[in-house]
């Protein structure tokens, strides 16, 4: 399993998989039809790790223009892999839009894979707003 943080920026390329250590073994028939439609697949726990560094890793291989698109998966419900998700918005916050590929994310449920929305992450981050819903 190789480690995001881990990886020679320079052997990242294509269309790239970055999704929580556990996603394997956790949602086995979802990650596997996920998986086959990329070229990198890294890995990263959250739960060990602090998503800074692991920003700071994605911004570093972004920087090479070796990527054409970016995929983060996580298993649902999990409060550190829920950050994997929260990336996307803060990677566009420090870097050159024309440096960033088209970034998905997905979360895997009952070995089913669902895109999840931008609107849902930010939603997702504003308590206020969450509570206040009827």
């Amino acid at each position: 399993m190789p480690n995001l943080l881990e990886t020679n920026i320079y052997n990242v390329k294509s269309k790239v998989l970055i999704c929580g250590t556990c996603l394997p073994m956790m949602e086995p028939l979802g990650y596997q039809k996920l998986s086959k439609d990329y070229e990198t697949i890294l890995y990263i726990c959250l739960e060990k790790e602090h998503i800074n560094m692991a920003i700071t890793k994605i911004c570093a291989i972004l920087s090479t223009k070796n990527v054409e698109s970016i995929t983060f998966a996580s298993v649902n419900k999990s409060p550190h892999c829920v950050q994997l998700h929260y990336m996307k918005n803060e990677i566009k916050r420090v870097m050159n839009n024309e440096l960033i590929p088209p970034i998905r994310n997905i979360v895997i449920v009952d070995n089913k894979i669902h895109e999840i929305k931008d609107e849902a992450l930010v939603l997702s981050k504003d308590l206020i707003k969450l509570s206040n819903l009827k």
